[in-house]
């Protein structure tokens, strides 16, 4: 029960059409049956969030494998 309006957030969202081969909309169909998400639309913002949230990871780790080009900038060209 909602005691007070001011505590309600609201979140502003556009509407995005693709274009899903039949086997993906399919898998949709079932997360849905399945009760992973609400409607077709949460299926397809949790799986956007998760993608997002990996790419993300994975930008890190990229570049905590890069080289560190701290230090003197001499030693530094004789490595290259």
């Amino acid at each position: 029960m909602i005691t007070s309006y001011d505590k309600i957030i609201q979140i502003s969202m556009t509407t995005l059409s693709v274009p899903l081969t039949e086997d993906l909309l399919k898998g949709v169909n079932h997360l849905v049956k399945q009760g992973v998400a609400s409607n077709k639309a949460e299926v397809v913002r949790q799986a956007l969030k998760k993608y997002l949230e990996e790419q993300a990871v994975d930008a890190v780790l990229k570049a905590a494998n890069e080289p560190s080009l701290k230090g003197d900038l001499d030693s530094l060209a004789k490595k290259l």
